[in-house]
């Protein structure tokens, strides 16, 4: 199917077309500038920067698909789940456009755009490893953090095996960077830095490493980094600030592939892959296959572009509700949360199996 993929759910103003799992084109327009003095996204400069956008960003990823609108099969776009003001935008413009064309209208689960990006071809990257269901998803990004069981590309075959308490990983990197004065994004600084520094050089504890439980924690691990900023100071650009962010760094990617395996092998598993923002971290990417390997498991790691917000991987999830006669025109719902079940209660207070303690 050729689809038009819209996607406007947090801080990237993104239009795509596919057709089948190739790329026909894949605009993105980044805000990161206009909320970078801020240390974070800002939703209502979000929402007003997408109005101005989303037109011409659309208009461009036609003209590079060489597409017309009456050529397409599909329009798909994000509904949920993400910034409210930010979704009203390009759900909008996609039920005028479906509408005036006379297409199918398809929304689609951000979360679940981001666990099928795997399997998009992208032109001028190498051919993505193929994947076949079920496998494990391990989504790692600014605003989520959960492990999947995925048996196809549909909603109701997407089970949550464990998320988040309370920081996602992406927003970790964000407040730690912010804390030490990097900027923001924190992710590729605090990537860049890690690099150059020693892992174990400051004694930073391993965020929830309870054995039998597939939650992630974070909020404690920055902490861990606030509190040794606030005994010994804060580290100017020396051999100290790399040490401590290649340390915090090796945290977050252990609790990531830890929790991960331990979901492959609970569900018979042999091969995770990796979806997010966070999966273009480069030690994600490395030591992730190496700890993988030596488990005798198969870590797939996408294209760059495919890990970060984009429209193509919302045309792909779209395309497949369509193909089986999906068309939301006139009733589709936008909400900031998922439409995938959750099973991790945020929060103290709750249980391993994500039920609430009995008080």
């Amino acid at each position: 199917m050729r689809v038009l993929g819209i996607e406007t759910s947090c801080d990237e103003t993104a239009a795509a077309v596919i057709l089948g799992d190739r790329v026909l084109s894949d605009v993105v327009h980044s805000q990161v500038r206009l909320h970078a003095e801020y240390g974070g996204v800002v939703p209502e400069l979000a929402s007003r920067d997408h109005l101005r956008n989303v037109r011409p960003v659309i208009e461009q990823a036609l003209a590079e698909a060489e597409t017309r609108l009456e050529e397409l099969d599909a329009i798909a776009v994000t509904c949920r789940p993400g910034l409210s003001g930010a979704l009203l935008v390009g759900v909008q413009v996609a039920q005028g456009l479906a509408w005036a064309a006379h297409k199918p209208l398809v929304g689609v689960d951000h979360l679940v755009g981001h666990l099928l990006s795997v399997f998009l071809r992208f032109e001028e990257a190498a051919a993505p490893e193929p994947v076949s269901y079920p496998y494990l998803g391990l989504l790692a990004s600014g605003g989520h953090t959960a492990l999947y069981r995925v048996d196809g590309p549909l909603p109701e075959q997407i089970e949550e095996l464990g998320a988040t308490r309370d920081d996602a990983a992406g927003e970790a990197y964000d407040k730690v960077a912010k804390l030490l004065g990097l900027g923001y994004p924190g992710g590729p600084v605090i990537d860049r830095l890690a690099r150059e520094g020693n892992p174990e050089g400051i004694p930073l504890s391993a965020p929830m490493q309870r054995r039998d439980s597939l939650e992630f924690s974070f909020s404690g691990l920055k902490t861990n980094v606030m509190r040794w900023v606030g005994e010994h100071g804060l580290p100017g650009n020396d051999q100290t600030l790399r040490d401590l962010c290649a340390t915090f760094q090796r945290r977050v990617v252990d609790s990531l592939m830890n929790k991960a395996l331990a979901a492959a092998a609970r569900e018979g598993l042999g091969t995770i892959v990796l979806a997010g923002g966070v999966a273009a971290n480069s030690e994600l990417r490395q030591r992730g296959s190496r700890l993988a390997e030596a488990r005798g498991v198969r870590l797939v790691v996408p294209s760059l572009r495919a890990c970060t917000d984009n429209a193509a991987m919302i045309a792909f999830a779209g395309a497949a509700r369509a193909a089986r006669g999906a068309d939301d025109s006139g009733q589709l719902e936008m909400s900031p949360h998922t439409i995938l079940p959750r099973k991790t209660r945020k929060g103290r207070g709750a249980r391993s199996d994500g039920q609430p303690r009995s008080q």
